[in-house]
């Protein structure tokens, strides 16, 4: 085991994605990205898709070179256009258009297309609640899930996102309080976790994945190979319906491809994904007014509170960052070894 600075880290899998082809602009957004994911506990979207990425880029699935653009833009809406690059440096900029329209018009929508996994979707929105305003965000990804009734996979985990930024505390010294962060994909687990717990050679739990013949499964490889559940899908198709909405918004209306019409990402040949993401921002001043709006937060927080067990969305996540601020992250040897190879 090592332990890493965020700095160091964010360097290591820089160089780790500029060996493997991408560009500079590219590597840094992704390392930045990847490297957050690690620092909040989120092992499934950190560190460990770097070796994904890397052969992607190797393997033509991803262009490193490519340089996001907006494509089309009218009024508070626009898209931006991947170009087959990784995600990131294309998501950078949809949140900043988005965050700009929402300061002009009240609200901001921009989708990004011909995309590529974009890891944790509300880090992408962090931006937005400095900026002081609402942030939504939706992303699919290849299929991984069937519709409701059906047994092939047609929707990806389809992660659905949310920011509310909040008013300072009297001991904060003037520091803003954290956002609430709601980040959640639409199976009962984020099919990273398959992963983490294939390459941990572990079980998973009943209820997560079915095999390729439809069949409940416990080993992470079957359910990689077949599809996963669902929220709550032992139960009702509220979680398909809810993937359906995510997939619509991100595809039919953005102009990116369906989870069906990408290859995995947990294969090292495909086709480049296309997939799409989509973020809305919005401006308290255009409705309740921002000092309303703030104000209404904290008094739903504190009836939240009133309960002892209830724990903020986002206050672990942060909690965690803060300690890899200070204190570095533990890398295992194998995964630093595969940074630097």
């Amino acid at each position: 085991m090592a332990i890493l600075t965020l700095d160091v880290a964010r360097a290591k899998v820089d160089a780790a994605l500029r060996r493997a082809g991408a560009g500079a602009a590219m590597a840094r957004s992704t390392a930045h990205a990847l490297v957050l994911a690690e620092a909040q506990g989120l092992a499934s979207h950190g560190l460990g898709r770097v070796a994904q990425y890397a052969t992607h880029l190797r393997n033509g699935r991803v262009d490193g070179n490519a340089v996001a653009v907006i494509a089309k833009s009218k009024g508070a809406a626009a898209v931006v256009d991947a170009c087959d690059g990784l995600a990131f440096p294309a998501c950078d900029l949809a949140v900043a258009e988005a965050v700009r329209r929402a300061g002009e018009f009240g609200i901001g929508i921009v989708g990004v297309v011909n995309s590529h996994h974009a890891g944790v979707i509300v880090d992408h929105l962090r931006a937005v609640a400095q900026a002081g305003m609402v942030g939504l965000g939706f992303a699919n990804s290849p299929a991984a899930m069937p519709a409701a009734g059906g047994r092939h996979p047609i929707f990806g985990t389809n992660p659905v996102a949310a920011i509310f930024p909040r008013r300072s505390a009297p001991n904060d010294a003037g520091s803003a309080a954290v956002p609430l962060m709601i980040d959640l994909s639409l199976s009962e687990v984020a099919r990273g976790k398959l992963m983490v717990a294939a390459k941990a050679g572990k079980p998973i739990p009943p209820g997560w994945a079915l095999d390729a013949n439809g069949e409940p499964t416990t080993d992470p490889q079957a359910g990689m190979g077949g599809s996963m559940l669902p929220i709550g899908a032992v139960s009702s198709p509220k979680g398909a319906m809810l993937a359906l909405v995510v997939e619509l918004l991100v595809t039919a209306l953005i102009g990116a491809h369906f989870g069906f019409e990408a290859s995995s990402f947990f294969v090292d040949e495909g086709n480049r994904p296309k997939i799409g993401q989509t973020f809305i921002v919005i401006d308290p001043d255009a409705l309740a007014g921002r000092a309303a709006f703030l104000d209404r937060i904290e008094v739903l927080v504190a009836e939240m509170l009133a309960d002892a067990g209830v724990r903020l969305p986002g206050a672990r996540r942060e909690a965690l960052l803060r300690k890899a601020e200070h204190s570095g992250i533990v890398v295992a040897d194998a995964l630093l070894a595969a940074l630097d190879a």
